[in-house]
């Protein structure tokens, strides 16, 4: 997420990311990153996966985010995109998929 932030992006927005991604509300979300849980906890304990995020695609590492076949990787990838294009300068109403 650093790499958003040295783009000039904020922690809020990456905050947003993160809390439409996985349906977190921000206290829980900061309480998981205080927490430190590993990415798969993360996931795993999500309270409801946005549906809206299988329109997440394209290629993230030389990878095409759909076609990645392991759902914990799939999902990972999701989120580098989602951060990619906030890095990038996209509004948060695109990278949303608002």
């Amino acid at each position: 997420m650093a790499k958003a932030e040295k783009k000039g992006r904020t922690k809020r927005e990456v905050d947003a990311i993160l809390r439409w991604l996985s349906g977190y509300s921000q206290p829980k979300l900061r309480a998981q990153l205080k927490n430190a849980v590993d990415v798969e906890t993360f996931f795993a304990q999500a309270p409801a996966m946005n549906p809206s995020r299988e329109l997440v695609t394209g290629v993230v590492c030389g990878v095409r985010v759909e076609e990645v076949e392991e759902p914990l990787m799939r999902e990972i990838r999701r989120l580098d995109k989602l951060i990619d294009e906030l890095a990038r300068g996209k509004a948060m109403e695109t990278i949303l998929r608002a």
